[in-house]
């Protein structure tokens, strides 16, 4: 029998997802708890936790009738919608686990993800997606046996969504539900792939939960606190921060399906928390940057001077120590009578705590960012350690330039070759194996190998320098850290991606992608005309908006490329350019500089495969796409 819902007294700490839930529900009956747009309406439909609670009661009792139970996995191929949100819920409450698959998942990655995890149903979100995973039917190897389809599909073969809530909850059917186990698999979360097969990560309630207490506890935000949720669910930190946080928190989850709607949800939610990828970060950085720089003289001086007391009342947080009387007020004058109002524009003047993992920040971002009085709270971790390691805080301390300290739920060392290892209540008990136990890669201490390669500092800070696999070790024996030289070159506004080349090599190269913004606000502002004009320009008069960059997994439009091709090929921007890498390069040493570089105008993104669903660079895509180039950089 299920366990009974948390009494009032003793609700603080339920040790599963689906007592979370109930006490949510039982304590908070009445607060938002999940929202999201639909195209009939042009305002938010919301459900509030007594409503998700029965809701998700409702939809268990459609999955069991298809013979859900359990222990089974079921997978779930679907945007940001509620249909998504809520079935990976009433899948746990039912004991079955939830596995998110990322959208752009191409066909071999889904048949290996769905033989590994042996699913026997699929919801996804419409026809095409149906396409997809119809052949896996008939695929002796693979288990899948029904398609469950969130929009109405017109071929009539597959059940649709609806039909599950249709399904009469039968009598004590609520006794059966919640009755998981705190060491009992939550979900199955698959890496995105950078170098090889998704591999199957295992996480239970007991290191979920682990990670959702340590997370918090480095925060500070008021209670039952807004989320934009736009990140893949199929990521870990998506998952923490946009599902599993918000039932420990019991707050409000925005859903945003279409990451182009993202700039306008955050000026209409103004949330006092925001979660991105450094390329999110950066890209919100370039269209701010190029608005401040066409702002009348006055202004623009204006801006320059705050960002100066920012950044300096920041130093001196950063530093621990106590802000002079006089720069505590100043920042507050420049704060209210500058940043606020150009932060409002795009929704951030209420930002509390800003964050970013998932690949190093470059600093010239981060510096940025201080400017406007926010300190993006750098954080780190695995899918293996559920999401956050290490992470900045405001509460705790930070270093800007750091990944932070280790949070309580985890333990960090460097082995001898400087590799980072992790143990603890969050850290993972291995990769999926079908039909027996996980298959675990820590070692007889429970340390994690965690392929980071970075220090710890006195004060506990942790510090990333590269994936150990991606180092790259010249012909002459020396070790050239890829990350750094790449962000040393995206300092410049003009050079939007990165990837440097050189392993067994003499010296190392570059390809590098022009910033599509930015060239064009570069280009309108020195009234270069590059000898074609784009279909439909942005007018480089309007004032920037920082919360409308365009959708990095995009690639440039093609309306566009042929300008973009010609604007590269200017000899003002191929001046810019090597006076960027010249600057690059007089920062790192001999062996880090790059001698040959070409310029790219195709931005990278997961839709053509080079970037990873959570925007991580796939290197060995990228050197098999520009082989050609890249032989030519070291030809005489």
């Amino acid at each position: 029998m299920a366990p009974e819902p948390p009494a009032a007294d003793d609700a603080a700490d339920p040790p599963t997802l689906p007592l979370l839930v109930a006490r949510d529900a039982l304590l908070h009956p009445h607060l938002p708890a999940l929202s999201w747009r639909t195209r009939d309406t042009d305002g938010w439909t919301t459900l509030t936790w007594s409503q998700v609670a029965q809701h998700t009661t409702r939809l268990a009792a459609g999955y069991a009738a298809l013979g859900v139970g359990p222990g089974d996995h079921v997978l779930l191929m679907m945007a940001n919608r509620p249909e998504h949100w809520l079935s990976d819920l009433a899948l746990t409450r039912l004991g079955a686990v939830p596995v998110s698959v990322y959208g752009t998942s191409a066909p071999p990655q889904i048949r290996h993800i769905a033989r590994n995890c042996r699913a026997p149903l699929v919801v996804v979100e419409n026809a095409t997606q149906v396409r997809a995973w119809a052949p896996l039917l008939d695929d002796p190897d693979t288990p899948l046996a029904r398609l469950v389809v969130a929009e109405p599909h017109q071929e009539g073969i597959h059940l649709p969504y609806a039909a599950l809530l249709r399904e009469p909850v039968p009598d004590g059917f609520e006794k059966n539900l919640d009755g998981a186990r705190p060491d009992d698999p939550l979900t199955v979360v698959y890496t995105s792939g950078t170098t090889g097969e998704p591999k199957g990560v295992v996480l239970t309630h007991r290191q979920v939960l682990a990670n959702a207490r340590a997370l918090d506890a480095v925060v500070e935000l008021p209670p039952h606190v807004e989320h934009i949720c736009y990140l893949p669910l199929a990521h870990i930190a998506e998952r923490m921060l946009g599902l599993y946080l918000p039932c420990h928190r019991a707050s409000h989850v925005y859903l945003c399906a279409d990451p182009a709607a993202v700039p306008a949800a955050v000026r209409e939610v103004r949330p006092r928390q925001f979660f991105g990828v450094p390329r999110i970060w950066e890209k919100l950085a370039t269209t701010l940057r190029a608005g401040i720089a066409r702002l009348p003289e006055e202004r623009r001086r204006a801006v320059e001077e705050a960002a100066r007391v920012a950044r300096e009342h920041i130093a001196h947080r950063e530093r621990g120590e106590h802000v002079p009387p006089d720069l505590e007020t100043a920042y507050r004058t420049a704060r209210e009578e500058v940043l606020v109002p150009l932060l409002s524009l795009g929704g951030l003047d209420r930002i509390t705590w800003a964050a970013s993992a998932s690949a190093p920040m470059p600093p010239d971002v981060v510096a940025f960012w201080a400017g406007l009085g926010i300190v993006v709270m750098d954080a780190w971790g695995l899918t293996e350690t559920t999401g956050v390691a290490t992470s900045n805080s405001p509460r705790a301390g930070f270093r800007l330039g750091s990944v932070g300290r280790p949070v309580s739920c985890a333990e960090v060392r460097t082995a001898a070759d400087g590799e980072l290892q992790v143990r603890g209540a969050s850290v993972f008990a291995g990769y999926l194996r079908p039909g027996g136990p996980p298959d675990s890669p820590l070692d007889a201490d429970g340390w994690l190998a965690t392929g980071d390669i970075g220090r710890v500092d006195d004060d506990g800070f942790v510090w990333i320098t590269d994936r150990k696999k991606e180092m790259i070790v010249t012909s002459t024996g020396k070790n050239v850290s890829p990350a750094l030289v790449e962000n040393t070159l995206k300092e410049h506004p003009l050079i939007g991606q990165a990837l440097v080349h050189g392993d067994r090599r003499s010296y190392v190269v570059a390809l590098l992608v022009l910033d599509t913004e930015a060239a064009l606000a570069w280009a309108a502002d020195r009234g270069i005309d590059a000898g074609a004009d784009p279909s439909d320009p942005a007018d480089p008069s309007d004032p920037a908006d920082p919360s409308d960059p365009a959708d990095p997994a995009d690639p440039v439009n093609p309306a566009d490329s042929a300008y973009l091709v010609a604007l590269a090929a200017h000899p003002a921007l191929r001046e810019e350019i090597e006076h960027a890498v010249a600057a690059a390069n007089s920062r790192l040493n001999r062996t880090e500089q790059v001698k040959r570089y070409q310029l790219l105008t195709d931005e990278w993104g997961p839709a053509t495969g080079e970037l990873t669903p959570s925007l991580k660079l796939r290197r060995r895509v990228v050197h098999d796409r520009y082989a050609v180039q890249l032989a030519a950089l070291y030809e005489d």
